[in-house]
């Protein structure tokens, strides 16, 4: 881990502001982090196909996201559609 230094060596960190990338956390879980601190944004995005629930037809919707590399899964009674 790079630390600043001083002519004296290793700068003291304690009561300091820093930065770091949310991936770099090693406790919390950074899943658990992030659902903590965004569960209740919205995101935007076009459904692409719906799923069935067993006999229920149309239960989940699949959507993209754009900066999401994977469709997210969504019931279908919890979105909301938008007009562009």
């Amino acid at each position: 881990m790079i630390r600043p230094l001083t002519a004296g060596g290793v700068v003291s960190l304690r009561d300091q502001f820093v930065q770091f990338k949310v991936c770099n956390i090693f406790i919390p879980d950074p899943g658990a982090l992030l659902w903590e601190l965004h569960a209740d944004d919205l995101l935007r995005g076009r459904v692409i196909d719906l799923s069935d629930s067993g006999p229920q037809e149309d239960v989940f919707a699949v959507i993209e996201v754009e900066g999401i590399k994977q469709p997210v899964i969504v019931p279908v009674k919890e979105i909301v559609p938008v007009s562009e």
